[in-house]
């Protein structure tokens, strides 16, 4: 995934990692009912424990997790992995996902940021060596709803982002790296957004749109089997047939 770089580059490397786990998880519903998205097991396994073990096969072992609904479920992370660190985001249900970035602000200098509830499946997509920082992608010829970057150059540089998806462009995961001097940007731009009240944003608005002129960023390639993002019900049921109990329960056929 680390392409060849020029002479001038420097090489970064990531030294933590926040991983974001406070939502509710609505379109779970009724697993997430009684449990955090982040800690329903899939196929055995809770899917931010395969997010936690992919960043210890990297080296990576300073790992803030951001908590909110039901927070303390995720004391069991505590116990199983003593290098995560919990805080707290008191404003989860009345925010989107800014408010969590808010709250771990202090810890965005070379850093992974990351959500728990994603399966991890080939933890080379986490490796934490970078020159830019940037996204994880996946090349999407066909349409999608997902937002999708548009990048040229060797550097694969991020020229644009849509919100609304479109064609032949690069689906943004939910794994991205920055450096010491972007993480401090990053961390200035999210404290001035968050504190004027901009609180219905995706965290990726702030360098994708709000201050795009700031950051100078760039694709990391993978595959699309490298890490999956389960959005609903239908998805985590497809992975894990043992769900297809909670079928009746909300009508599906």
């Amino acid at each position: 995934m680390l392409r060849e770089a020029n002479m001038s580059e420097e090489l970064h490397k990531v030294k933590r990692a926040i991983v974001m786990a406070a939502g509710i998880g609505k379109r779970l519903r009724p697993v997430t009912l009684s449990v955090p998205k982040p800690l329903v097991p899939v196929n055995g396994k809770r899917m931010i424990g395969t997010v936690i073990e992919a960043l210890l096969q990297n080296g990576i072992e300073e790992i803030y997790v951001v908590v909110g609904y039901k927070k303390e479920q995720f004391s069991v992370l505590k116990e199983e992995y003593p290098c995560v660190t919990l805080i707290e985001n008191p404003w989860y249900a009345t925010c989107n996902n800014i408010s969590s970035l808010y709250v771990a602000r202090e810890h965005l200098e070379d850093c992974m940021i990351l959500d728990g509830d994603q399966i991890i499946y080939e933890p080379k997509a986490l490796a934490p060596e970078f020159f830019h920082s940037g996204y994880n992608g996946v090349w999407q010829e066909g349409e999608t709803d997902e937002w999708l970057m548009e990048a040229d150059g060797p550097e694969l540089s991020v020229r644009s982002c849509s919100r609304t998806g479109g064609s032949r462009g690069w689906q943004l995961y939910s794994v991205s790296r920055w450096s010491a001097e972007d993480g401090k940007k990053l961390a200035y731009h999210v404290e001035k957004e968050f504190e004027a009240g901009n609180w219905q944003i995706y965290w990726d608005d702030v360098p994708m749109f709000c201050h795009a002129e700031d950051f100078r960023l760039s694709v990391y390639p993978m595959q699309k089997t490298d890490v999956i993002e389960v959005d609903n019900l239908e998805e985590l049921i497809q992975l894990d047939p043992t769900y297809e109990t909670y079928h009746e329960r909300v009508g599906i056929n």
